[in-house]
């Protein structure tokens, strides 16, 4: 489903199975056998897409990368490499940070099923110059944070650490956990995709929807969603997050 408000599960297998995707070889060194998609939302016009995508061994053709994407990493593992083919890897349980633009080639020796936001906004203009050098981060399930990184003006502890920015400003990538916490019903201030490492939330939505995520779970809150976050005990989670009111003008 497309442009829906409220929360989002996202499961490995689409809400009823994954959609067979064309393949074009042009855009290969080596093409799949196959590629399927399930789009969970998007919009068209933020240039946001969130989904889960599934493909078969293959080579794409070196080029600019097209988006800033986050990605947990269900199963497989591929490489993206520069164009001397050094590169940085990724396997089945992590989370990944590519920025828009870099010059590289995707490579999976391997099947791999990804969880994925992509935001290429269509009013930004193409990025020039770029090399593949800190394009990629790979991100550990292990990493933790300390009291350093504590968040100021807080009801409860909470800390953060931003691991990836991209060029534009309004997409960030970080690591953030809090101790119990609950909060009011207000608009979620920003779109964002998440993936428990630790712990459990609960979140209800203004209708009384109510989910409850624990380790392993991946879920996306669209922007301007109200909600209620109860957190019952420690949580830490990856997340992903794009600011749409902060966008380049055209």
């Amino acid at each position: 489903m497309r442009n829906r408000t409220g929360i989002i599960r996202l499961h490995a297998n689409g809400p009823e199975g994954l959609t067979p995707v064309p393949i074009d070889p042009a855009e290969f060194e080596t093409p799949p056998e196959a590629q399927a998609l399930h789009v969970y939302f998007a919009d068209a016009a933020l240039g946001l897409i969130v989904g889960v995508w599934d493909s078969s061994p293959m080579q794409e053709s070196f080029g600019p990368f097209p988006g800033d994407e986050f990605i947990v990493l269900h199963e497989g593992a591929f490489r993206v490499l520069d164009g001397s083919g050094a590169g940085v890897a990724a396997k089945a349980g992590q989370c990944a940070a590519i920025r828009n633009g870099i010059p590289v080639r995707w490579q999976q020796d391997g099947s791999v099923r990804k969880f994925f936001m992509t935001y290429n906004d269509p009013r930004a203009a193409a990025p020039q110059g770029l090399t593949a050098e800190c394009g990629v981060i790979v991100l550990s399930p292990d990493m933790t944070l300390t009291d350093a990184e504590l968040m100021e003006d807080t009801s409860t502890p909470q800390r953060d650490r931003n691991l990836f920015s991209n060029d534009l400003g309004n997409f960030d990538v970080g690591l953030w956990d809090t101790q119990v916490l609950n909060t009011e019903l207000e608009p979620f201030p920003y779109h964002e995709m998440a993936r428990i490492l630790e712990g459990e939330v609960y979140l209800t939505e203004a209708d009384g929807t109510r989910h409850h995520f624990t380790a392993g779970d991946v879920f996306f809150i669209p922007a301007g969603t109200p909600c209620i976050w109860h957190v019952p005990k420690y949580l830490r989670k990856f997340y992903a997050a794009l600011d749409p009111s902060n966008r380049p003008e055209g």
